[in-house]
């Protein structure tokens, strides 16, 4: 079966993935569209994990200000090699996370950094909300641990929806440029400045 070169095109433009790679996805998913983008997604994620352990010794700063001037945020994220900082898609990359950063807010870079005291005080605050609420202790309890974790994912960086595609979250969109350049990247630190 050929493969449709429009869709090709579609796959190659919305996913950066190599013409090659789009190509072998077409014919492994018969030309359905969804599966190839689907199998592409996946080799990027297993790209990523590969990655996982390397040491990031170069990376850029970045930065965003509001137009208002009152609001900013500087980020700093690694990767491999000098090559990959200097490369036009990390840099825009690195410049949606200073975006990401002013306006979402967050505390965190990932779920994993979320210190306890953060998450004690939360849960207190949530569990004397809770108090309040004529329902059973099961459902408290339930209703406590389902706050939490929207909690802990509401001031996690990589967690949280991009500002620019709220249909993918950070996490995902660093898992997408990892596997296009091939190199482990990773949010190093964050700060956010506000008048």
């Amino acid at each position: 079966m050929g493969i449709d070169l429009t869709e090709l095109k579609r796959l190659r433009e919305e996913t950066s993935a190599p013409v090659s790679a789009c190509k072998e996805a077409l014919d492994e998913a018969g030309g359905n569209y969804d599966k190839a983008r689907e199998l592409i997604k996946k080799r990027g994620q297993e790209v990523v994990d590969k990655k996982s352990s390397r040491e990031t010794k170069e990376g850029l700063l970045g930065s965003y200000v509001h137009s208002n001037g009152k609001m900013g945020a500087m980020v700093k994220v690694l990767c491999e090699t000098d090559f990959v900082a200097k490369n036009e898609e990390f840099i825009a990359f690195v410049h949606d996370v200073a975006l990401q950063v002013a306006a979402t807010n967050p505390m965190f870079v990932s779920i994993d950094d979320v210190t306890d005291e953060a998450l004690a005080d939360e849960k207190a605050r949530i569990e004397e909300e809770v108090a309040k609420e004529d329902k059973p202790e099961e459902v408290k309890a339930k209703i406590i641990e389902g706050k939490l974790n929207k909690f802990k994912t509401e001031i996690s960086l990589m967690s949280l929806p991009l500002v620019k595609d709220a249909d993918k979250t950070l996490g995902e969109a660093l898992a997408d440029i990892t596997g296009k350049l091939g190199e482990k990247i990773e949010i190093g630190e964050f700060v956010r400045f506000e008048i």
